[in-house]
């Protein structure tokens, strides 16, 4: 019984956040199907990239500014990256600008949510612990998520000559993100609170407006504003 406590509770965060975005798309909703498949690779992907970093870290050592931007947030966010642009950048269904946040999130919280079982499985975690990890590290995916799908979604409906520039910023700036965060939680060993406290406002705040921004690019807000003054 205790057991299914702490994997509901390390499986919640993940779920809840994934509604939350997916229910931010105000004019034209995702098939879950699509967003549950997204999900589902994000957490298969765990395994490839736990190795890559075994043989990174093996290779390159310890250094904290090299595990943090390359071992640890390159390797996660360029997989996450590569399997968005392959599986979803040219499908159908990504067809407005909100979308790239949905199915980058998706996987984002995919793995975020397998990392966090793993973690209540082989160490001593309570409810205070899992609900750090919420707060911070999975909060943290689903916000590097976001801006890798909000410049994904950029760069699917930019002219030609601005699209690789945005692809590029899609998954430079997450590693940049990401890489900052472990960076502060390796490097500060005492009253971490009081930097990634600030850093994680901020990215919530720079996040919610990137959601915003994208949701008023829709092509099917008109629609939606026809259908209601019609009503």
């Amino acid at each position: 019984m205790l057991f299914l406590s702490v994997l509901t509770a390390a499986v919640a965060p993940g779920v809840s956040l994934l509604t939350y975005l997916y229910l931010r798309d105000r004019y034209e909703a995702e098939p879950i199907h699509m967003v549950a498949r997204m999900f589902v690779l994000g957490i298969l992907v765990v395994v490839p990239i736990m190795v890559i970093q075994r043989g990174l870290q093996l290779w390159l050592g310890d250094n904290p500014v090299v595990f943090a931007f390359g071992e640890s947030a390159g390797v996660e966010e360029f997989v996450k990256w590569f399997v968005l642009y392959h599986v979803i950048y040219n499908h159908t269904e990504f067809d407005e600008p909100y979308d790239g946040i949905v199915y980058a999130s998706s996987i984002s919280l995919g793995f975020a949510t397998l990392e966090n079982v793993l973690y209540a499985i082989y160490s001593p975690a309570t409810f205070g612990t899992l609900l750090v990890r919420a707060l911070l590290p999975v909060s943290g995916h689903a916000l590097f998520g976001v801006m890798m799908g909000y410049y994904l979604g950029k760069a699917k409906f930019a002219p030609a000559n601005k699209r690789n520039y945005f692809l590029v910023i899609s998954l430079l700036l997450p590693v940049l993100l990401h890489g900052t965060y472990d960076w502060i939680m390796i490097t500060v060993r005492t009253n971490w609170m009081w930097f990634i406290i600030p850093f994680m406002i901020v990215l919530w705040v720079w996040g919610l407006r990137k959601m915003n921004h994208a949701t008023s690019r829709s092509p099917f807000r008109f629609l939606v504003r026809e259908d209601e003054i019609k009503l």
